[in-house]
């Protein structure tokens, strides 16, 4: 019911290509949770972040698309890839788990779908069918961040610029007092 929503929706989305991108996403989605090795899982991740940008840029949600690999698949997995490589993780150091911890996350993620369910189903009623579709560019969004909403994005920038020199200031202070 879903795909036939987005395809009556947007009709540029191609059903075939949809398709393979959602199967590809499932699997190395699948592939984070059940991989024994944490490095491959990582990598497996790095492949779904990668795959929803794809469907972003099917959606025609450049940015969006964009966003997400910058963000996530590039600066989020490195630091995964160090936190990995400094916690040294070994099979004997980790915790022997209990059957009752599967059959709980089993009863948790069937919840969480039946929750999505019901929800995807009540949401004939919120789509709008004649969407404008060129809302996700990002010429659209450079031109209302510099028209219409240009002071809050300038207020955003001033404050980035004075926490970014807050921290300079503090990481100097105590360097200072470590040398007394």
């Amino acid at each position: 019911m879903l795909l036939t929503l987005l395809l009556e929706t947007r009709p540029n989305v191609q059903f075939w290509p949809f398709i393979v991108v959602s199967f590809i996403t499932i699997l190395s989605a699948l592939y984070v949770v059940t991989s024994k090795k944490p490095v491959y899982s990582v990598l497996a991740l790095i492949v779904t972040f990668l795959s929803i940008s794809v469907h972003y840029v099917m959606l025609n949600a450049q940015f969006l698309a964009i966003v997400n690999i910058i963000v996530y698949a590039g600066a989020i997995m490195v630091l995964f890839l160090f936190v990995l490589m400094l916690l040294n993780l070994k099979k004997e150091t980790e915790p022997v788990k209990h059957i009752s911890w599967g059959i709980i996350a089993s009863i948790s993620g069937l919840l969480l779908l039946f929750v999505l369910v019901a929800a995807l189903v009540s949401i004939d009623d919120y789509i709008q069918p004649g969407l404008d579709r060129e809302v996700g560019l990002i010429k659209n969004l450079g031109q209302m961040l510099f028209t219409k909403y240009l002071v809050p994005f300038e207020l955003t920038g001033i404050l980035f610029l004075s926490a970014m020199v807050g921290a300079v200031l503090l990481g100097k202070r105590e360097k200072k007092e470590e040398l007394s």
